[in-house]
């Protein structure tokens, strides 16, 4: 991690730990669960090496970063003012800057670009598609409603449930189970079956995950656990809420959005009809391309590094 300078940055009354890399157009990267501004580490060498500024912030509840408890500092509202925060601070002197999301990341890159549109130049959003609001229904209630409450996100609602599980099957053998994910569809967690096999059985790591980037993972999360990225779950229907006022509003940024045909978010929930009949060209009308990559699973940025970066440096060459 050659080069890479780390700080602290007070935002939005938290400290965030910022990762950092190059001169130029600020780049933002923004990760998801369960990952921290090292699941970016080829594409901050990548851009930063192209003339870009990469910033890759350890999110509110990650890592490094500040993590409350309560999940009541954890709304789109929370993380999109620390985003807002942490370009004031970092970028002050560019009015827009470059976004690139992955998963939850991916979802608050959304809620920033439907939110503060005037802050961004052009967005590369992996994984997670818009999900534009559906007002006649609560999300959990319709996940409930298709997948049951043994669906992963369904089990993360409860406080202090899924910690407690989690603190029995152990750190290491968590995150090797959610990085090794391959399945293409739903993700279950039958309360006390764990992830459905014994704890102590081997789960050897894909080609993309070395041991050693396994174990910075693991010594980030056995210092703050999971809360954090549970909080983040456990404000969907809050989120609903909040975003009322944004009923049938567009995402008015370019976009492109690259998924790979693994990808459990790919093959749940209408997904793919999504993507591909034309309700989300509707809802974001500026998107240019959409990348669908055979044979990837959900942590595409980390499994296929190269053309990832070269997917993000292709487009916001244009721009």
């Amino acid at each position: 991690m050659e080069g890479i300078e780390h700080r602290f940055v007070n935002v939005n009354g938290i400290n965030m730990h910022v990762a950092e890399k190059g001169n130029g157009p600020v780049i933002l990267f923004i990760h998801g669960f369960p990952e921290l501004w090292y699941s970016w580490r080829h594409q901050i060498a990548a851009l930063s090496s192209h003339g870009f500024r990469a910033v890759a912030p350890d999110l509110r509840g990650y890592g490094d970063s500040d993590a409350p408890q309560s999940p009541d500092v954890y709304t789109c509202f929370h993380i999109v003012g620390d985003l807002i925060a942490l370009l004031d601070a970092v970028a002050a002197d560019q009015d827009k800057v470059f976004v690139v999301g992955h998963d939850w990341g991916a979802v608050m890159a959304w809620y920033l670009c439907l939110f503060r549109p005037d802050r961004v130049k052009a967005l590369v959003n992996l994984s997670v598609t818009f999900n534009p609001r559906n007002p006649s229904r609560r999300p959990m209630q319709s996940m409930r409603a298709i997948c049951g409450d043994d669906y992963y996100i369904c089990r993360f609602q409860e406080f202090g449930e899924i910690e407690a599980e989690v603190e029995q099957i152990g750190t290491e053998t968590v995150m090797r189970e959610f990085l090794t994910y391959r399945n293409p569809g739903p993700l279950f967690l039958p309360k006390g079956k764990g992830f459905g096999r014994p704890v102590d059985a081997p789960i050897s790591l894909p080609e993309w995950l070395p041991e050693e980037d396994l174990k910075y993972y693991v010594s980030k999360f056995e210092k703050t656990g999971f809360t954090g990225g549970f909080n983040y779950y456990r404000n969907i229907d809050r989120n609903w809420e909040l975003v009322a006022p944004w009923t049938g509003t567009q995402i008015k940024v370019p976009v492109k959005f690259i998924v790979g045909d693994l990808d459990l978010t790919y093959n749940s929930f209408g997904a793919k009809d999504y993507v591909h009949k034309g309700g989300f060209q509707r809802d974001v009308p500026f998107l240019e391309e959409v990348v669908i990559m055979q044979g990837v699973g959900h942590f595409i940025n980390q499994e296929r590094p190269e053309e990832i970066s070269k997917h993000i440096f292709d487009f916001f060459s244009k721009f």
